[in-house]
């Protein structure tokens, strides 16, 4: 989920490309929407800077409904200075945004190869 379609669209192709069924959103309501209504999903990709609710909304959420959901954080705040309360707040995995083209695919495989 990212509120920037160019980068949706990369992530959704990158994915893609890589094998995975994508389904993408553009805010963190249709993000929740999503979760709640659509086939149960393995990995969710998330900003964190959003608009409300802002992608630490949606993590906390997320974990509390869905725990055994992987959430892989993404961030280009600050060179993402934001990554680490990630983590705290349940992030599976973080990645700096700047770096998430070059290794989003080989993150997302280590994530879902125990799935």
């Amino acid at each position: 989920m990212d509120d920037d379609s160019n980068i949706r669209q990369l992530f959704s192709r990158i994915l893609s490309r890589g094998g995975y069924a994508v389904h993408s959103v553009e805010s963190g309501t249709d993000a929740l929407q999503a979760l709640a209504t659509e086939a149960p999903f393995d990995l969710m990709v998330l900003d964190l800077c959003m608009p409300k609710p802002d992608g630490f909304e949606i993590l906390k959420e997320a974990r509390l409904q869905y725990p055994g959901l992987r959430i892989l954080v993404v961030s280009g705040f600050y060179e993402g200075a934001l990554l680490p309360a990630s983590t705290f707040l349940g992030a599976t995995a973080t990645l700096n945004k700047t770096e998430a083209p070059q290794t989003l695919l080989s993150v997302a495989n280590e994530l879902l190869q125990c799935s």
